[in-house]
């Protein structure tokens, strides 16, 4: 088994790497991840059906909100936010566009080669085999068998789900280690816990976050691949495993089996990038958004690191949140990290 699967799954201390101590923008877990959608209740029937997820909120778009997706006066939108066993964090708001130009896929693909945009969330699970196949009978797919791997004395089960619009949930199993008493307890799967992009350079990806954003680093992978060619649930072909590279990257706000930003750049297959389609109304993963306490402080961090980098405060009302000022962040990659302040009531 590669290493790779290894660190992800199980989450273990790994080798920090030195990077120049920073204050980090946020120091609390993505609050949620916004994902956009051409059926909502098609694409919520995986999280509720099957894992046990809870509505939050579900009503209209505000017109504030869809003005700081850039959306035109016309767009409208309806959302449903959904979360994992009263979970306070690691919320899924899945948002119907309509009126709002044409939309297409942020990855028309599960090519992992394809850079740009989010990949997947990601997930822990219980009896894979059974949520396996209630997601075949309700429509959902998988690129991969669900690939059974060991480690050592590490025994887990990896596959990615794909579901409607492209929407992918990469789930781990464990075998025969007990999951970690902190992590949130779930039934058959859990909410997310993080969050994949596909990158063009991970060393200058994670360089971004440490730098710009101040995040820590829990992962900084090396290049490497198959020692004999194995199912990979990122889909890289079995006859190549053994000659594609690799490298990983994982970062966090704050220390915790939650909240977590992944990043993996693929050495030896080149794709395409989709970097400038991570916007709305377009399909898939748009976004993480992040509390912050003071959003000005937020932006003068930034700045302060990153002077080119585009941010202006804007003002929305989010439900269920209330009024929220608000920046949206690209990552190298195009992907959106949002901070949002709660507006004191008067």
């Amino acid at each position: 088994m590669n290493p790779f699967y290894f660190f992800f799954a199980f989450t273990l201390p790994a080798t920090i790497s030195e990077v120049a101590a920073q204050t980090a923008i946020s120091n609390e877990p993505w609050q949620e991840v916004v994902v956009s959608v051409s059926d909502i209740d098609r694409s919520a029937e995986f999280f509720t059906k099957i894992g046990g997820y809870k509505p939050v909120w579900r009503g209209v778009m505000s017109a504030d909100e869809i003005q700081a997706w850039g959306l035109s006066d016309q767009a409208t939108a309806t959302a449903l936010v959904l979360r994992q066993n009263n979970r306070e964090e690691g919320y899924i708001r899945l948002v119907d566009f309509d009126n709002a130009g044409r939309q297409v896929p942020t990855r028309p693909g599960s090519r992992a080669w394809d850079t740009g945009c989010y990949f997947s969330l990601m997930v822990r699970m219980k009896d894979m085999q059974s949520v396996y196949d209630d997601a075949i009978e309700m429509g959902w797919w998988t690129e991969t068998p669900i690939a059974e791997l060991k480690f050592g004395a590490s025994h887990l089960n990896i596959v990615i789900f794909k579901g409607p619009d492209g929407l992918q949930v990469q789930s781990y199993e464990r075998l025969n280690r007990p999951i970690s008493p902190d992590f949130p307890d779930f039934e058959r799967f859990s909410g997310p816990f993080n969050l994949m992009q596909m990158v063009r350079n991970k060393n200058e990806t994670l360089a971004f976050f440490t730098g710009t954003l101040g995040f820590d680093v829990f992962f900084d992978g090396q290049p490497t691949k198959s020692e004999k060619p194995e199912n990979m649930p990122i889909g890289i072909p079995k006859s190549l495993t053994t000659s594609v590279r690799y490298q990983a990257g994982i970062v966090t706000p704050k220390a915790g089996e939650v909240g977590r930003l992944e990043s993996i750049e693929i050495l030896d297959i080149q794709g395409n990038d989709y970097a400038e389609q991570c916007k709305a109304p377009n399909l898939g993963i748009l976004a993480a958004r992040f509390e912050v306490n003071n959003i000005e402080q937020a932006l003068a961090r930034i700045k302060k690191t990153n002077p080119a980098l585009e941010a202006p405060i804007q003002h929305a009302k989010i439900s269920p949140y209330g009024k929220l000022k608000l920046i949206n962040i690209k990552t190298p990659d195009g992907a959106n990290i949002q901070f949002y302040e709660k507006e004191k009531r008067n």
